[in-house]
């Protein structure tokens, strides 16, 4: 290997009482093909009548993917949607020029005790769709194609890879892989897209040989062929695709290549001249 390893180690943080680590963006490496947000929501026991209550709030310039591996949660937009996302399901919203959402516990969720953990994750959208029209779809888990071979089994949330095809209506060219490992067993993972990376949530890996603490973010050389070892059982992500096509601003919730329409944002947002969910009052303030 040619180059040393990029390692990011995630900061920790609270969103409204679900405590996350956040890799990305980091002054390291501030994003990763189309991704520039990374959350990871760590696994979480709510006792009965607790839970997420993420009020409204409102996006340009990206798409987000919430993926759980335990729990769910209700997205409803500014659009109508209203669904209910369980584990293993994709929930995929593109915000166009302007979108509103509130990501909360179900309530029939809250009647009993609930763990709750999860991916949630910003893509920049490509210049050309930063300003166009809202879009959400939903696609439950038995609509992803896995892979299961020789104890290494690969679930494509979104994009492609690992000759494995998403039904998620990405933007640009993405990789984006959910991957378990049984102890002893490698993937190579193929330098067929751009930028990658690969995120451990559970267990020991070797990148290379390299040893990669649970956590931790890895950054891949580009053009090279990567090798992950599992020393123990494995549970990671691969995630990346193509080079963003400009810089991205991010500021607060929006994501924009222009410094301008992130200021237009901010004025709408503040002025309540913005589209609103369907049944919901309550929202978040923009932050000074």
């Amino acid at each position: 290997m040619d180059m040393p390893l990029l390692i990011i180690r995630p900061r920790a943080e609270d969103v409204e009482g679900q405590p996350i680590l956040r890799p990305l963006p980091s002054a390291k490496c501030r994003n990763v093909g189309p991704f520039v947000f990374f959350d990871h929501m760590l696994e979480t026991i709510y006792p009965t009548g607790k839970g997420m209550d993420i009020r409204q709030h409102p996006h340009i310039g990206l798409s987000t993917l919430t993926y759980l591996f335990e729990g769910q949660l209700q997205h409803k937009d500014s659009l109508g949607s209203d669904q209910v996302v369980g584990a293993g399901d994709v929930s995929w919203m593109t915000a166009g020029s302007a979108i509103a959402h509130v990501e909360r516990t179900p309530a029939p969720l809250l009647a009993e005790t609930f763990t709750l953990h999860g991916l949630q994750v910003w893509l920049a959208s490509p210049k050309a769709h930063e300003q166009g029209p809202g879009h959400y779809s939903h696609h439950p888990a038995a609509t992803l194609p896995v892979s299961d071979n020789l104890g290494v089994q690969i679930r494509m949330i979104a994009g492609s890879g690992f000759c494995l095809e998403s039904p998620v209506p990405v933007l640009s060219p993405t990789l984006y892989a959910e991957v378990k490992m049984q102890t002893a067993t490698t993937l190579l993972i193929p330098a067929e897209h751009e930028e990658r990376a690969v995120y451990v949530l559970s267990g020991d890996a070797q990148l290379n040989g390299e040893a990669i603490e649970p956590h931790a973010l890895v950054v891949l050389p580009a053009g090279e062929e990567m090798s992950l070892f599992a020393e123990s059982d494995v549970h990671a992500v691969v995630f990346g695709g193509a080079a963003l096509d400009g810089p991205r601003r991010i500021n607060w919730n929006f994501v924009a290549s222009d410094p301008a329409a992130i200021d237009e944002a901010r004025r709408k947002w503040a002025a309540k001249d913005w589209p609103t969910v369907p049944g919901e009052v309550e929202r978040i303030e923009l932050p000074r």
